[in-house]
């Protein structure tokens, strides 16, 4: 099936907060970056045709409180929600309603206002008998049993465990995605935390579940995030080709036989489906992960980001705690990783962080990052994963 060419044109987001750090609403929150992604484009709200809206912990159209503040058009918005790929589904809707010529402009919107504390076991917690991913937390306490710990943080935690058995990975290789990622975020003013930890501050804080500390762990947060999508007839239209950033190629994956079928953590928490969308991305654009300048991708915790690497072919099975080591995906590394402070550090309101991803890399490719800037990106890429479970991965181009 032919598709036509998809730019993005507009980004904008909120600082991301600790909840409760202030009072505003989630409708204030999807205002304020809606409204940004606007006028970084320089358009008005009445030439969007659609808006899917993404979020996890609040109501049913929810996603029409927050867009009604930006404009009441009368146009068709969606709510969208899957789990923390929730705004990079969002995303995709977009660019699928423009690729498929349906729609020529698009705003994808997520926001999220979230309560203090740790996840429960899936976007709204509850019992895990009935949990959307009972089967996830299943395979993780046939293996290892269940805690008290907080149920991401534990099979994330029992996911880097297994790694550190089969490859040799050690704490200190874990500690240093966090010490990169606090290290990038002190550039970033949207980012709820700027401080910057050494190796061995990350390794004596807090553990949350063996061997993840506090510091390898994303914050619950507050925040949105916003992107304009639009056609290249738009582009030339409206004269924007110097803002135009290209959707070179998309794709989500869920999971299959394979998430499961090992009794793995590692192939549980999502490595086989990002490792899918990668592929399928790269086949569809025909550009290498070895041609990509700066990547932000999903962080959650610190080994998530180690898998990752692997997932998408930067390294081979087993040897990205080397890869973080090496310093290969930081400044004057092959790649920049999560220049934004990436989850970590960055923050994780649910409904926003996909959009937040391409919001930097819209920064980055369109030479915007400030003292972030990432010299020379022309080609970037985002990762995004949702346990349930989705992995949404976005190849990106300045055009």
């Amino acid at each position: 099936m032919s598709t036509m060419k998809t730019y993005i044109v507009g980004v904008g987001m909120t600082k991301f907060e600790k909840p409760e750090s202030r009072e505003w609403q989630y409708w204030d929150m999807a205002k304020e970056a809606g409204t940004k992604a606007l006028e970084d484009a320089g358009i008005s709200y009445d030439l969007v045709e659609q808006v899917p809206v993404g979020y996890c912990f609040q109501a049913s159209t929810a996603g029409q409180r927050a867009a009604y503040e930006i404009g009441l058009s009368g146009v068709p918005v969606y709510n969208v929600n899957n789990n923390c790929a929730t705004a990079s589904t969002a995303l995709m809707m977009a660019r699928q309603f423009v690729a498929g010529g349906l729609n020529d402009c698009v705003l994808a919107l997520g926001f999220e206002k979230m309560k203090k504390g740790a996840l429960g076991g899936g976007a709204d917690g509850g019992d895990f008998k009935t949990s959307p991913v009972a089967r996830h937390y299943g395979i993780m306490a046939a293996k290892h049993g269940f805690e008290m710990s907080p149920p991401t943080a534990q099979i994330f935690g029992d996911a880097a465990r297994e790694h550190m058995e089969l490859y040799g990975t050690t704490e200190a290789q874990l500690a240093a995605v966090g010490a990169k990622n606090h290290r990038h975020s002190a550039n970033n003013p949207y980012a709820q935390f700027q401080d910057v930890y050494t190796v061995d501050e990350i390794l004596a804080a807090k553990t949350i579940h063996r061997p993840l500390t506090k510091l390898q762990c994303s914050p619950t947060s507050d925040g949105s995030a916003a992107a304009v999508v639009v056609s290249e007839r738009f582009v030339e239209r409206h004269g924007l080709e110097d803002r135009a950033v290209e959707i070179v190629a998309q794709a989500m994956t869920t999971d299959t036989e394979e998430s499961f079928a090992s009794g793995s953590c590692i192939d549980v928490v999502g490595k086989p489906m990002s490792a899918a969308a990668g592929r399928q991305v790269f086949e569809a654009s025909g550009v290498g992960i070895e041609d990509v300048d700066v990547i932000e991708l999903h962080d959650c915790f610190s080994i998530n980001e180690l898998l990752t690497y692997e997932a998408l072919g930067m390294c081979a099975d087993g040897e990205s705690g080397k890869l973080v080591e090496s310093g290969a995906t930081t400044y004057g590394g092959k790649w920049v990783v999560n220049p934004s402070g990436g989850l970590i550090s960055k923050g994780h309101p649910l409904g926003a962080t996909g959009l937040a991803q391409v919001a930097e890399l819209s920064w980055q490719l369109r030479g915007q990052a400030g003292a972030r800037q990432v010299e020379g990106a022309r080609v970037g890429l985002a990762h995004n994963i949702g346990l349930g479970g989705a992995a949404v991965v976005t190849l990106l181009r300045k055009a």
